[in-house]
């Protein structure tokens, strides 16, 4: 299931940096816009995989999953 998310990407001297607006601490920098944006997309993954092993570890046993949509 694809899910989108907003990057704020900018220029900032010889370098594109670039942040998931509603992930915290999901940024990247790279020499050009693409390479950044794969990286984003690859630090997003690795960090929605980590939360979810996280809350699942949290949650132990017995709980369930249930989509929100906002």
């Amino acid at each position: 299931m694809a899910s989108n998310y907003t990057a704020i990407v900018k220029k900032d001297g010889d370098w594109w940096v670039g942040w998931i607006e509603e992930v915290p601490g999901v940024n990247a920098q790279e020499k050009t816009k693409p390479k950044l944006m794969a990286s984003l997309k690859e630090v997003l993954a690795e960090a929605l995989e980590f939360n979810r092993d996280e809350a699942r570890k949290l949650a132990k046993t017995g709980f369930s999953e249930v989509l929100v949509t906002v």
